[in-house]
């Protein structure tokens, strides 16, 4: 049994959602989310809630019953209110400036580095932090991460690109005899 894929995922009001074989679509005051799922699971929409369950009791259906109750809640509540991740960018000149279209970093390289950002993404940086935000839960921090990936934060100065809830372990440096 999925713990997950056995929770109520109520119909917030002002959401709508349909259902075509595999394909689901949430529309909310914020967008439209669509997302394919796997053939394994059957999804259904019941008395203002959408009902997911496993098409057969093989392993492998019960295993995309509980991803997909996940994905289609992140639907629910993405449609509604937006996802965001704030990422603190540290380090003596290191800074980041955006556009509508792409992100620029300077990070200690001898070149900036350019990010294109995804459609469906917003980018506000403001003095040493990041703010990533949009409804779709997964492209916010999979694109939160992409920018982390480009300076990881090091264990001795601390210095690099870190999510603003990331506690870094620090290490000590060598001691002088």
């Amino acid at each position: 049994m999925s713990r997950i894929g056995l929770k109520k995922k109520i119909i917030p009001d002002n959401t709508e959602v349909s259902v075509d074989g595999s394909l689901v679509k949430v529309k909310g005051t914020l967008g439209e989310l669509s997302r394919k799922f796997n053939d394994a699971v059957k999804i259904e929409v019941k008395d203002g809630e959408v009902v997911v369950a496993p098409k057969d009791s093989s392993v492998f259906a019960k295993s995309m019953w509980g991803t997909a109750s996940s994905h289609i809640q992140n639907m629910l509540s993405g449609v509604n209110k937006v996802f965001e991740k704030k990422l603190i960018i540290e380090g003596v000149g290191y800074r980041a400036s955006a556009t509508p279209k792409n992100i620029k970093l300077t990070v200690g390289f001898s070149h900036d580095v350019d990010l294109d950002i995804p459609e469906g993404i917003k980018v506000e940086v403001e003095k040493e932090s990041i703010v990533v935000s949009g409804i779709d839960k997964e492209q916010v921090g999979s694109f939160a991460a992409k920018i982390r990936d480009v300076k990881k934060p090091e264990p001795y100065k601390g210095k690099g690109i870190r999510y603003a809830d990331e506690n870094i372990i620090r290490k000590e440096g060598k001691k002088a005899v």
